[in-house]
């Protein structure tokens, strides 16, 4: 029997979070379909929750994030989002995620930089790049502000992981500055 899912209503609890392509169809290989996923991860993140951390894999996701509704509710928007723009934007009538997700709750700052390690080499482990700061759809490589850790699980001896301090979402244009 499946144990039932905790129900997290703006509980503050952060999540580590992996939702998987249709039959693991590479979409995300396609430039087009990631920038396209990237723009609806902003998008969300006004009203749904605080991302971490996150890497966009050809045919998965993982990111570590605080909802600001519910666990299920944030991933509704974002999986449901998605599907929405592919269909309207990329003209797709493909199927484009499997049902459900998987999470894990982050349980202190040992744990958040576990997780936020695992989504920095993902990329280097499946030879899609050499370091985590070359591959284009992470939070690794620097091109990304994001929401900082939550203060409970700021590791204390490396400082910020990755993270920014409190500003929005915003993508480094080519001269480095912020759009």
């Amino acid at each position: 029997m499946k144990p039932k899912r905790e129900h997290s209503t703006n509980n503050q609890q952060t999540y580590f979070v992996t939702s998987l392509t249709w039959e693991r169809r590479p979409f995300f290989r396609h430039q087009r379909w990631a920038e396209l996923f990237i723009q609806v991860l902003r998008h969300y993140r006004e009203t749904a929750y605080f991302v971490h951390e996150f890497v966009l894999m050809p045919d998965h996701f993982h990111l570590i994030i605080t909802p600001k509704t519910s666990l299920e509710r944030s991933i509704q928007f974002l999986k449901g989002g998605f599907s929405y723009r592919a269909k309207t934007e990329l003209h797709s009538n493909m199927e484009v995620w499997q049902r459900g997700f998987s999470d894990h709750r982050i349980r202190d700052a040992a744990d958040y930089a576990q997780h936020v390690e695992y989504i920095y080499s993902n990329p280097v482990r499946k030879h899609l790049c050499a370091t985590p700061q070359e591959y284009p759809y992470s939070s690794a490589n620097n091109k990304f502000l994001f929401d900082s850790a939550p203060q409970g699980l700021k590791p204390s001896s490396q400082g910020s992981i990755g993270t920014a301090e409190a500003v929005p979402f915003q993508i480094k244009n080519a001269a480095g500055g912020f759009k």
